[in-house]
């Protein structure tokens, strides 16, 4: 999948932000056949959260249009739009677009068209809409930026809606409800990835997830369920059969397990061996996303330990697109589904490392890398909410080419002579990032970047591409283009700087000096200095 365009035509839930703003991801002949992410950098509110977000609503109002068993959740029906992008249809690239326009009176509907000898023909056939539109759309945000989540919030508030119908009734607990084609992954979905991916990929993925902690594998962990919610006999959690199913599993994968009658609780505890590998792989053939699916649908019914007052006024909230904050972290004990005693073998000393002994930086980049990892499939399209956040600065120049060589996002896969043997699925995503560093762009060619601006008068968005060449670009350089930064010094010695430029004082500019750091600023000033020394000699 690639992102060709988009029109915003009428955004109500960006405030009319971005109305009229058309962004061309990618323009004339391109090559589809690289994996080539899109980054979109600018300052604060000028609106490359809300890009993502209303990608996510398109995709979200079209899957619940034409496959609502893939989406129960309450779409946004007022947005009005163009998409055009490519699909691969059968391992060939067809162009589509999609698109909502009010014509009249009428309320508008939404059209799905494909490409078809230079014309646009309208698709009628739901077999073939469903494979023109991607396969997952996956939000990842490292923080608490509501705007992106707040459509997978919706479709989340949609499934667990199902989920609870469905367990309160006899005759429908043993329907299956199909997985949602939206999917956030986050700071509290962690855990989640993690083991999802070091149980249910090839041992060279996982050696590379855990490569930067130091960490050689993972060595054990814990899961519990807890399906007594309170004190009362009667309050017990009710799950599906699909539900009840992964317990089974779990239960059949442990290498021992406890269950408590008082409590209604399961542990269970796994010693990972050759045979947890086995196991797993038995009971979860889809990998490692199917995994990380049966631990994210038990740990949603951690929902049910919040008050139902403040569960109905979240729903609420999303649902009508208002800004929302997320719903209280119940306390570890109440949980309904939790993990427990991860540790990892350290690399160095073959000792058992604590998973919480890792810094919020491992944390996201195991958790960002797991994601593209287990998402390695054609058609995906990854919006990624300034995913290097809490990266340190090396971490941050290396991160795109962190992504390229992930083992199942590289370009093709050579044999051992070197030569192409087969192109990597990865070829056939997409992925669009924010970001506010120069480290990402200073990585990626001016083609694949997307500067956004916001003027100070009218408070409008414009979108445009980079008037230099970014890849190999020094920051400074970039910060200049991007942001205006220039000088790229803070604005504390900056303005020290030039109140001492328009000093008279030797002695004062003499003192100053010995308390800068390196810059062509303080080369500036060095200049100034020799300037008075010589008239006062």
């Amino acid at each position: 999948m690639k992102l060709i365009r988009l029109a915003v035509i009428d955004a109500d839930t960006c405030g009319g932000l971005l109305n009229g703003v058309q962004v061309d991801f990618r323009v004339g002949t391109f090559d589809a056949d690289h994996f080539s992410p899109i980054c979109l950098i600018g300052p604060n509110g000028a609106g490359k959260s809300q890009i993502l977000q209303i990608i996510a609503e398109i995709f979200q109002a079209v899957f619940a249009r034409f496959l609502p068993d893939e989406e129960q959740g309450t779409p946004n029906k007022q947005i009005q739009f163009e998409l055009e992008y490519l699909i691969y249809n059968n391992k060939t690239p067809q162009r589509v677009r999609v698109y909502r326009r009010k014509e009249g009176r009428k309320a508008p509907e939404i059209t799905i068209e494909k490409l078809v000898a230079d014309q646009w023909t309208k698709v009628e056939s739901i077999l073939e809409i469903k494979s023109l539109l991607p396969s997952k759309v996956i939000g990842y945000t490292s923080g608490d930026n509501e705007t992106l989540s707040i459509p997978f919030f919706v479709s989340r508030a949609g499934y667990a809606r199902q989920v609870s119908t469905n367990a309160l009734d006899k005759k429908k607990a043993s329907l299956p409800i199909p997985d949602s084609r939206m999917l956030l992954i986050d700071y509290g979905t962690n855990l989640e990835v993690l083991i999802a991916n070091l149980l249910l990929n090839p041992e060279n993925v996982r050696k590379h997830l855990i490569k930067e902690p130091n960490l050689k594998s993972l060595r054990s962990f814990r899961c519990v369920v807890h399906l007594k919610l309170g004190s009362s006999v009667k309050n017990k959690v009710k799950l599906t059969e699909e539900l009840n199913k992964y317990i089974q599993y779990l239960k059949s994968c442990s290498t021992c397990f406890t269950y408590d009658k008082k409590t209604l609780s399961y542990t269970f505890d796994f010693l990972v061996q050759d045979a947890t590998y086995n196991a797993f792989t038995n009971y979860w053939k889809g990998g490692a996303l199917e995994l990380y699916s049966c631990f994210h649908k038990l740990a949603m019914l951690n929902d049910l330990v919040i008050p139902k007052q403040d569960r109905d006024a979240f729903i609420k909230g999303v649902e009508q697109r208002r800004f929302a904050s997320r719903l209280p972290e119940p306390m570890e004990r109440q949980k309904v589904f939790r993990f427990e005693r991860v540790e990892f073998i350290s690399q160095n000393s073959e000792n058992p490392v604590d998973y919480v002994s890792l810094s919020d930086g491992e944390h996201q980049l195991t958790q960002l890398l797991g994601t593209l990892c287990m998402a390695a499939f054609p058609n995906v399209l990854f919006l990624l909410d300034e995913p290097e956040s809490h990266f340190n600065p090396k971490w941050r120049v290396e991160f795109i080419s962190k992504i390229i060589n992930l083992p199942t996002s590289a370009k093709e896969d050579c044999d051992h002579e070197g030569k192409r043997s087969a192109q990597s699925v990865a070829t056939q995503q997409d992925c669009l990032l924010t970001t506010h560093s120069p480290f990402v762009p200073s990585d990626m060619d001016s083609s694949n970047v997307l500067i956004f601006e916001k003027s100070n008068e009218a408070g409008e968005i414009s979108v445009r591409r980079p008037r230099i060449q970014t890849y190999g670009s020094t920051f400074d350089t970039i910060l200049e283009e991007c942001f205006k930064i220039s000088p790229p010094i803070s604005n504390i010695p900056k303005l020290e700087i030039e109140k001492l430029l328009k000093s008279d004082s030797t002695e004062e500019i003499k003192k100053a000096i010995n308390h800068l750091g390196d810059s062509v600023e303080r080369m500036y000033l060095a200049d100034r200095l020799r300037m008075l020394t010589a008239k006062e000699g």
